[in-house]
């Protein structure tokens, strides 16, 4: 699985979505917003899966990483 991001999701008892990276919590939904992401997980494969816990937690690259790193306030 080459785009195995680390992105875990568990729905507890009370219908809330919990996300998880590499383990380590990241965010939960309420239970009425859970039921539309789960709907779009179950309609994607795994990397899509990925992709999308990706972009809803915030804990992806937004393409700028590399004019970041060359900032005088980074170096």
């Amino acid at each position: 699985m080459a785009d195995d991001l680390g992105f875990t999701f568990e729905v507890k008892k009370s219908g809330e979505l919990a996300m998880y990276h590499h383990g380590q919590f990241a965010t939960k939904f309420s239970a009425h917003k859970a039921i539309s992401i789960l709907e779009r997980l179950s309609a994607m494969d795994f990397n899509g899966q990925q992709q999308l816990m990706a972009r809803l937690t915030g804990n992806y690259k937004h393409g700028n990483e590399k004019l970041a790193k060359n900032h005088p306030r980074n170096r």
